[in-house]
C-alpha cells in the first residue's frame, strides 16, 4: 500500500532536466517582460507598474500555458489543445479569484487601481492558477491535494505547487511595507507586492527544481 502511494504516475513522470527546463524558461519570461520595459519603453514597477505588469504577464503567459500543457494529467484522454484552452481559460478566472483575495485582504479600491490590480492579477493567475489548470484540469482532488492540503505526489506537483505558494507568500511579504509612514514610491500598490511575488516565484522554482532531483535520485538509487 506505502509502495502504490508513494509511486510516480508514469503520465506525470517529469525528470529534473525537464523541469529545470521549465522554470529556466519561466524565469527569462519574467525576465524578458521586465527588460522590455525598461529598454523599449522606458518604464518600471515604479514608473508605471500597469504596463510593466502588463508586458510580464504578455510574455509569459503563452510560455506558461504552452510547456505546462506537456505535462497534462491522462495525455491519452486530453489532448494538447484541450489542455492549452484549460490554461487559457484558467487565466481569467484566476485573475479574478487572486484580484478579490486582495481586496479582501487591504488592496486599495477605485478607478485609478482598477488597470494595476487587474494586471497583477493576471500574473499572480499565471503564478498559480494556469500550470494547475493546464496539468490537472478540473480534477478537484488534484486541486484540494496541491493547494488546500499542500501535499505534492508526482515531480509535476512539486513543479507546480511550490512556486504557486511561493508567489502568494511573496506577496504577503512584500505588503507589510505598504502601511508604513515611509513615503516612498515603491510602497504603492502593487508595487511591493509585485516584487514580493516574483521572487517568491523564482526562489520557490529553484527550491522545486532541487526537490525534483532528490526524488529523481532517491526513486533511482544504483543498481548495486
Amino acid at each position: 500500500m506505502v509502495k502504490a502511494s508513494t509511486t510516480e504516475n508514469p503520465s506525470q513522470s517529469v525528470s529534473p532536466m525537464q523541469t529545470f527546463f521549465i522554470h529556466l524558461i519561466c524565469g527569462v519570461g519574467l525576465a524578458v517582460g521586465l527588460w522590455v520595459a525598461h529598454n523599449f519603453y522606458s518604464i518600471s514597477l515604479i514608473s508605471d507598474p500597469s504596463r510593466t505588469l502588463r508586458l510580464i504577464w504578455v510574455t509569459m503567459c503563452p510560455l506558461v500555458i504552452l510547456f505546462y500543457s506537456c505535462f497534462r494529467k491522462n495525455p491519452e484522454k486530453c489532448s494538447y489543445l484541450k489542455a492549452v484552452i484549460r490554461g487559457v481559460l484558467a487565466l481569467p478566472i484566476g485573475a479574478l479569484v487572486n484580484a478579490l483575495g486582495a481586496i479582501a485582504l487591504g488592496a486599495p479600491v477605485g478607478i485609478q487601481y482598477f488597470p494595476k490590480t487587474v494586471n497583477w492579477s493576471l500574473l499572480m493567475s499565471l503564478f498559480t492558477f494556469v500550470p494547475a489548470a493546464s496539468v490537472f484540469g478540473s480534477s478537484w482532488e488534484d486541486w484540494r491535494r496541491i493547494f488546500a492540503h499542500t501535499k505534492p505526489n508526482a515531480s509535476v506537483d512539486y513543479m507546480i505547487c511550490l512556486p504557486a505558494h511561493g508567489a502568494v507568500i511573496g506577496a504577503w511579504f512584500g505588503a507589510w511595507p505598504m502601511p508604513l509612514d515611509w513615503e516612498r514610491p515603491w510602497q504603492e500598490w502593487p508595487i511591493c507586492v509585485s516584487c514580493g511575488a516574483m521572487a517568491g516565484y523564482l526562489i520557490t522554482m529553484v527550491l522545486s527544481f532541487v526537490l525534483v532531483l532528490a526524488r529523481g535520485r532517491q526513486q533511482h538509487p544504483k543498481a548495486d
